[in-house]
């Protein structure tokens, strides 16, 4: 009789700012290829790479992600960094979710070109020691790059990192901000849920007493 395999999740966290089909779809291509019981999202409290930039607050980033995952029994959503109320690190998102998840494959979901710079991340070598990386490629980035991207963790960790090939889908949340402050159609980048949250809200420019473009 074969062993079983531990249970796998995926971890893909993010500013969701607002969150889109481009997350969803890499999510959803995650956990088909590699096999993952479910992926958890967590939303950022307050990233460390966006100090400078006025991030729409944690409570409307977590419904919108929580409307844009019902529906998908494999998706569930995570507020371990809305709550921890610091800049938060990838580090300290692992270590908290490793809590609850033992005996568990960790991986953690993100975009090829932010694993080219995991050296300037906070404790990369723990990072890469608590959970595996899924690399999503994403157009103008590769990852021929990554030996000498991680340098000496290369080696001892290059079978951590995997390779997550997906078709370029053009959408990006600053993308998205600037249409809506701009009165432009978001239509079909976003799922329906998720701009009627924004149009109530008034978020990013829009208001509820006129219609979301």
């Amino acid at each position: 009789m074969s062993e079983a395999r531990a249970r796998r999740v995926g971890i893909m966290g993010g500013t969701f700012d607002p969150i889109h089909y481009g997350h969803l779809v890499a999510a959803e291509e995650a956990r088909e290829a590699f096999r993952l019981d479910k992926i958890i999202f967590v939303p950022a409290g307050t990233p460390p790479h966006k100090v400078e930039r006025q991030v729409t607050p944690a409570r409307h980033r977590y419904l919108m992600t929580l409307l844009a995952i019902m529906g998908n029994p494999g998706f569930e959503a995570s507020r371990v960094d809305l709550d921890r109320g610091r800049v938060t690190y990838t580090v300290d998102t692992l270590q908290d979710l490793r809590k609850g998840l033992p005996d568990t494959d960790m991986y953690f979901i993100t975009g090829a070109d932010a694993i080219l710079e995991i050296l300037s991340w906070k404790a990369p070598k723990e990072v890469l020691s608590l959970a595996e990386f899924i690399a999503v490629t994403r157009p103008g980035y590769g990852l021929d790059q990554l030996a000498t991207a991680l340098g000496p963790l290369y080696e001892p960790f290059q079978d951590r990192i995997h390779i997550l090939e997906m078709p370029p889908m053009g959408i990006s949340s600053t993308d998205l901000r600037r249409r809506l402050a701009e009165g432009r159609s978001i239509r079909y980048l976003l799922p329906e849920a998720v701009a009627t949250y924004i149009q109530r809200e008034g978020l990013y420019g829009t208001n509820d007493q006129g219609h979301l473009p």
